[in-house]
């Protein structure tokens, strides 16, 4: 299995394109049709000047941003992997950034909304039920996914899709993950809501932007493991009132749905990892029942919005390169418009890849034909016969 997984990483490493030239990128950029769905990167590019704007760090360091992640789209070895990101950083500049937005331009703090709607539309307050009981143990099992799988997996998740899955698989995944966070970042700064930590510290108090962060049960963590890790970051988290929906919840779902449409076999484990996850928000106080669905909507949402027929039923688990090449499940038949034959004896041969160069349409007249073409050329009169013997029949 490790042997599968290095020749299949050697593979992925192969198919990069290594060049350090940025005039190949801008060649690219001169051929590129401009189509609508282009104009999302202006939305990026307004986005991304009004959180540089609200930093606050000296022009020259924001400019050196700017321009190390210009150089990084200019060159094809970097670009390969920041092009396809733009949407995750996108999202991880309007989290970190939110933080600076003045209080007088924040709408106010709901606190007992989301309280109320759990009890409302699930007969009770599931998640302060789950957080009465606590055990070191329960502890434990909460944090991995919620305080270490949570951070880690959308990568080791996109490695495997990058190794073993079309590349289109990957850029799907970036889209996705970014364009569902960065709406839900969107939603919780449009839509402030405090957290069930909020209302076991101060009741229903109502909330200012003054309020620090808490850790919520992660705190038990830091207890654990003799640490304050948790307990610093989550002080100083750059969203504290960012409650719905919930992100851990829409993002374990997200890998959830990636990993049982591309890796079927992993299904039942995938939605054992989100199932665990979901309850881990509430026994660690960070989130209600209601942000937990909303979360996991909001992700199922997105990835059926998102993902493309090339990328459905038998497709999903095609390998490398099966999907853009346009090479995948193209035969002699479904390539010259014949109907294929039901026979044994011509549907031996129905798997045909044509050589790249018929494939991109761009194949050179002058160059004598080999004897790999006069074969190809047969084997198409043959296919010919064989319909015209069917239809006399």
């Amino acid at each position: 299995m490790l042997q599968g997984l290095v020749r299949a990483f050697i593979s992925a490493v192969n198919r990069l394109d290594k060049s350090l030239s940025p005039q190949k990128t801008i060649q690219k950029l001169s051929q590129h049709t401009f189509t609508l769905s282009d104009g999302i990167y202006i939305v990026h590019l307004l986005l991304a000047s009004f959180w540089l704007y609200l930093l606050p760090l000296h022009i020259l360091f924001k400019l050196a941003i700017i321009f190390l992640f210009t150089v990084a789209l200019l060159i094809p070895l970097t670009s390969q992997f920041f092009l396809p990101a733009i949407p995750v950083f996108s999202y991880l500049l309007a989290f970190f950034s939110s933080r600076f937005i003045p209080p007088e331009y924040r709408p106010s703090i709901s606190v007992a909304l989301l309280p109320t709607l759990e009890s409302v539309l699930y007969g009770a307050n599931i998640s302060d039920i789950l957080t009465r009981y606590t055990h070191p143990i329960l502890d434990i099992l909460a944090w991995l996914p919620y305080g270490v799988l949570h951070y880690t997996f959308p990568f080791i998740l996109a490695f495997f899709l990058w190794v073993y899955r079309p590349k289109e698989s990957l850029h799907l995944f970036a889209a996705v993950l970014g364009y569902m966070n960065l709406s839900g970042v969107l939603t919780q700064l449009v839509f402030p809501c405090a957290a069930p930590w909020y209302e076991l510290v101060y009741g229903l108090t109502p909330a200012t932007y003054d309020f620090k962060g808490s850790p919520g049960g992660l705190i038990r963590i830091d207890r654990l493991f003799g640490g304050n890790g948790y307990t610093t970051a989550f002080t100083n988290s750059p969203l504290v009132f960012g409650a719905f929906p919930s992100l851990h919840s829409a993002t374990a779902t997200l890998d959830a749905l990636f990993l049982s449409h591309f890796f079927p076999w992993t299904t039942k484990y995938a939605w054992g990892y989100a199932g665990v996850l979901y309850w881990s928000t509430m026994y660690l106080t960070h989130h209600y029942l209601v942000d937990v669905v909303g979360g996991a909507c909001l992700a199922v949402g997105f990835f059926y919005c998102f993902l493309p027929d090339s990328l459905k039923g038998d497709k999903a688990t095609s390998g490398p390169g099966s999907v853009g090449s346009s090479r995948h499940g193209r035969n002699k038949y479904s390539i010259y418009g014949l109907e294929a034959p039901s026979t044994p004896r011509v549907e031996a041969g129905l798997e045909y890849d044509l050589p790249s160069e018929d494939e991109d349409g761009e194949v050179d007249v002058r160059k004598p034909a080999s004897k790999k073409g006069h074969r190809h050329t047969a084997s198409i009169a043959r296919l010919i016969d064989s319909r015209g013997e069917r239809e006399d029949a």
